[in-house]
């Protein structure tokens, strides 16, 4: 047990503030009923969002655990990392350009792997213990070089495709299974819930050490990097000296490069898709003003909710935010352009707007109200409410909090990354000694010039001032394999910055190695979970 000295920080009591409620409504399930009645004026309008978020309130008031809280079948990690057996697979149809959305919910039948071993974080603070969540597909083979470490992005468990464990269709489950990009007739394909995750890992609704009860905003900030390292323990666990490759899209993208950056040695190749090596300033301020609608939310109540009514507006809005930046504005227009959502008339409502005319209300499609609603009206409105009503209850609000802030951290610049350098041997006294070989400890490799190309490289890459630090910065990778893959119409990743990425890695080692492809698809940043043939593709040639 370390000394409580070195534990993440505690709030005092004192500073906490009181259970929330709603500013003057209480959150009991009568009031809040009570409130759907009551207008609070008799001409006011009817307004079904709101009477939406109180409805949701009221249910919450009554039963406020949400699902990312509810218990889970998990199975322990002890057994032997063999396959686990992938649902059969057969011919996928294409996805067309309407979908899908990811799958989000309280994952089923992971393996946990717990390391009782401090893990010392990048701004100085130490886990004493963590647990991550994890599920596979495929078989290790004897040399136990087939193995493919999948990163999630910011918001996904585990389950990235279904299996005998949990038959539930997974995020990426038209990518894995036989004869598919990450083909488990070939590979042993692990995915884990980050750290800093809310299904199965160590986050801020797992119990703190000292009090049992949930970390909260106690949670120490964590940063790719350490989510990685955390991943990397799984790796030894499993008896994966080496991956056959580090693949991630998003916020996945971003670790898919960590892994490599702290194991240059230990990762064969690496496919990044919609990825970044430094998080950009459009990406961070998106990213904070979730954070700020969230924490907005009076029953966020600075991160301590998980007794009471958890912050579900706040969150709502959050993934509205979220949903703007995942898809694009040439897809909006194709799918909903300015078509709006048109109600039908009551037959009271019918027999009012008709009254006068021929004393009978129209039955069928002329029985309908076309006036304009402060409520969601345009179809893209009702597309987005509906993303974030979906969402609001599945993930937790702390989580989301930490792990997007993780995103807004990374930077595999020279200047960044000797900043972590210094900062982890200030503080590695804190935790026992690591072995040489391990990124768990101290874990930066030596920071080293740029290698020389073995071909003369000429960059077409617009200027940007950090493009030299970013080169610099990744000169542990001169001899890694990638593929990098940008999405036109991505606006959270900017194609710019793939291209960065490929431009940077190009100056150190042989261009010939860096593999950079373009995608001109309309969906944006979730190309990666609905362009099946050409992202599938690239990977699957990639790979083999």
């Amino acid at each position: 047990m370390l000394p409580r000295h070195l534990l993440p920080r505690r709030v005092p009591k004192r500073l906490l503030p009181q259970p929330p409620s709603f500013r003057g409504l209480s959150t009991s399930p009568a009031l809040l009923s009570r409130a759907l009645c009551s207008p609070p004026h008799p001409d006011a309008p009817s307004f079904p969002c709101v009477d939406q978020n109180l409805e949701r309130a009221a249910r919450l008031a009554s039963s406020p655990r949400p699902s990312f809280l509810q218990p889970t079948t998990s199975t322990s990690s002890q057994p032997s990392p063999s396959s686990s057996a992938a649902a059969a697979s057969g011919n996928t149809p294409e996805v067309d350009g309407e979908g899908p959305e990811p799958a989000y919910s309280a994952p089923t039948g992971y393996q946990t792997f717990t390391s009782d071993q401090p893990l010392l974080l990048d701004y100085g603070s130490v886990l004493p213990s963590f647990t991550l969540a994890y599920e596979t597909w495929g078989t290790l083979n004897a040399k136990r070089s087939n193995a493919i470490l999948l990163h999630t992005g910011l918001s996904a468990s585990s389950h990235a495709k279904s299996h005998s464990g949990n038959p539930a269709e997974g995020w990426w489950e038209r990518f894995i299974g036989p004869g598919l990009a990450l083909d488990t007739d070939k590979f042993f394909v692990v995915c884990t819930n980050v750290l800093g995750g809310c299904y199965g890992s160590t986050g801020p609704s797992s119990p703190h050490p000292d009090d049992g009860k949930p970390y909260a905003t106690r949670f120490p900030v964590v940063t790719v990097f350490d989510m990685v390292r955390a991943q990397w323990r799984l790796m030894d666990h499993l008896g994966v000296g080496k991956l056959y490759a580090s693949v991630g899209c998003s916020m996945g993208g971003m670790q898919s490069i960590a892994a490599a950056h702290l194991e240059p040695g230990r990762v064969g190749k690496v496919v990044s898709i919609s990825g970044t090596a430094r998080s950009g300033a459009t990406a961070v301020a998106m990213r904070f003003a979730q954070r700020s609608v969230l924490m907005a939310d009076p029953n966020w109540n600075r991160g301590f909710y998980y007794d009471s009514m958890p912050p579900h507006t706040g969150m709502k809005l959050a993934r509205q935010i979220a949903t703007i930046t995942y898809r694009s504005g040439p897809e909006w227009e194709q799918r909903f352009g300015r078509k709006r959502r048109i109600t039908p008339l009551s037959a009271s409502e019918s027999a009012v707007a008709h009254a006068g005319s021929s004393g009978e209300a129209p039955a069928g499609p002329e029985a309908v109200d076309n006036t304009p609603k402060l409520c969601p009206d345009f179809l893209i409105e009702t597309y987005l409410d509906h993303q974030g009503e979906q969402f609001c209850l599945k993930y937790d609000a702390n989580s989301l909090i930490y792990v997007s802030k993780a995103m807004d951290l990374f930077d595999m610049t020279l200047p960044a990354l000797s900043e972590l350098s210094s900062l982890r041997r200030k503080n590695a006294h804190l935790v026992p000694p690591s072995p040489p070989s391990s990124s768990t400890g101290y874990p930066y490799p030596p920071l080293s010039s740029a290698a020389s190309p073995k071909k003369p490289y000429i960059s077409t890459a617009p200027a940007v001032p950090y493009a030299g630090d970013l080169a610099a910065g990744l000169a542990s990778l001169h001899a890694t394999p990638f593929l990098i893959l940008g999405v036109q119409s991505d606006i959270l990743f900017p194609f710019e910055q793939q291209r960065e990425l490929a431009d940077a890695l190009r100056r150190n080692g042989d261009p010939e190695r860096i593999k950079f492809f373009t995608l001109d698809g309309p969906w944006g940043h979730d190309t990666f979970l609905i362009d099946t043939a050409n992202v599938g593709s690239a990977i699957r040639g990639f790979l083999t």
